[in-house]
């Protein structure tokens, strides 16, 4: 999503520093790559949807 990119985007203006303790920068991309994962990607959930609205299995 368009928060993680900016995450990932403000980590590597920081440099080393993105990746440091002493800054948060790193544990705000941490989180949102874990819910990002949690939730599932854009292209799983429209399966499912698709899947719910038609009765049609999109997958296996």
């Amino acid at each position: 999503g368009k928060a993680l990119d900016i995450a990932r985007a403000a980590r590597d203006m920081h440099g080393g520093n993105g990746i440091s303790e002493e800054f948060h920068v790193f544990r705000h991309m941490a989180n949102l790559e874990t819910v990002n994962t949690y939730e599932g990607t854009h292209d799983v959930h429209a399966l499912i949807l698709g899947r719910a609205q038609t009765g049609l299995q999109a997958f296996f």
